[in-house]
């Protein structure tokens, strides 16, 4: 019998649903393996894709995480300003065995003063605001600096919970689950990132989107 290991996710509005829901995915196989999703509050999260996530608790009963999880999304520059989230943050990492993040979710656990002197990553669009956390930017889509545990954007979150599970569990435990979940990734175009996608690809949708979200995501920090 695997010692039970107690996984909690803050959620908040604008989460994007694949940073949650994929690592959730690969770390609710892991033998011993209880997860929770704390908010505010127990009502519907809006994830970015339109529909919503029911939190299992709320800031005030959630358990006391070994491993502490924040995903990302653009609700991160509303929640950085939210005082419950922070605090609730600063509160469980306390307690925490391991604190990890996805994609944007680097700057709430900048925010909440765990990232300082420590390197890290985020999505690819926010790395250079980093520092504005205290964070020391590093290559690669999973960063690890003693038990900070840091994944890039979106789907880096699978490699992260993988990651993870091969450090508490094993390699085979890992691989098993891997396999479980046929995580085999054959993407139709060798562009997931600025160095490989062609550079119209990269400045159009910086155009569209980043250059805008990274705007307010820096205002945020900086307010």
């Amino acid at each position: 019998m695997s010692e039970a290991v107690t996984i909690v996710f803050a959620l908040f509005p604008g989460i994007t649903q694949l940073d949650f829901t994929a690592p959730a995915q690969a770390l609710s196989r892991m033998p011993g393996a209880r997860l929770a999703g704390a908010a505010a509050k127990l009502d519907p999260i809006a994830t970015d894709s339109g529909f919503a996530i029911l939190p299992t608790h709320d800031f005030g009963d959630a358990p006391q995480a070994d491993i502490l999880c924040v995903p990302g999304g653009h609700g991160v520059a509303d929640a950085i300003a939210d005082p419950a989230t922070i605090e609730f943050l600063i509160r469980q990492a306390a307690g925490a065995a391991w604190i990890t993040s996805v994609c944007t979710g680097a700057f709430l656990l900048g925010r909440a003063g765990l990232l300082g002197g420590k390197r890290a990553t985020t999505h690819w669009a926010y790395t250079q605001l980093l520092p504005l956390v205290g964070a020391e930017p590093a290559p690669g889509r999973i960063v690890e600096d003693g038990n900070i545990v840091t994944a890039g954007g979106v789907t880096s979150g699978l490699d992260f919970a993988l990651t993870l599970i091969a450090r508490l569990r094993g390699e085979a435990a890992a691989q098993a689950i891997q396999l479980a979940i046929e995580y085999d990734p054959a993407p139709p175009f060798a562009g997931g990132h600025p160095d490989r996608a062609p550079a119209a690809v990269t400045d159009g949708l910086k155009a569209r989107v980043y250059d805008a979200a990274a705007a307010r995501m820096e205002a945020a920090l900086r307010g």
